[in-house]
């Protein structure tokens, strides 16, 4: 994907309108929305793929704004793969761990926590990931239902 149809993704991402972005950018409405749907498809393949390659069965797919949910096959656990601008594209499993004693402890909570500011949604910043991870595809699954 090209670094501007990602502009234009993240722009909408941010609750910006197809109009608002033309205006923004000084292009047309139909170009917004041709980059739009082009990187749509994008997201969704690469969404799919990694589902794939991590053997998540998909439930649900949220293109615009880069969330697919799903249940891991060999966990037999909830499974969810984001797009993050600063991260990338992860995938997270539902799990109760000692996140206490784990060495990851620092990358998941920075993780929550930025892509929690990235779509936008408040989330209580605590010294527990779970927790965080918890609340935070709480407001997700609302966000979408």
């Amino acid at each position: 994907m090209n670094e501007k149809q990602f502009g234009f993704w993240k722009m909408r991402r941010n609750g910006m309108q197809n109009v608002s972005i033309a205006n923004a950018l000084g292009i047309t409405r139909q170009g917004v929305s041709q980059a739009l749907h082009a990187i749509d498809e994008k997201i969704e393949a690469s969404l799919v793929e990694m589902a794939h390659a991590n053997r998540i069965q998909v439930d649900k797919i949220d293109v615009e704004r880069g969330v697919l949910s799903g249940r891991s096959i060999p966990f037999q656990t909830n499974a969810y793969i984001f797009v993050s601008e600063k991260h990338g594209m992860q995938v997270w499993y539902e799990h109760d761990g000692d996140c206490g004693a784990c060495d990851e402890y620092t990358r998941c909570i920075e993780f929550i926590w930025d892509f929690a500011s990235e779509l936008g949604i408040k989330i209580e910043k605590t010294a527990d990931p779970t927790k965080m991870a918890e609340e935070l595809l709480v407001k997700i699954r609302e966000s979408t239902a």
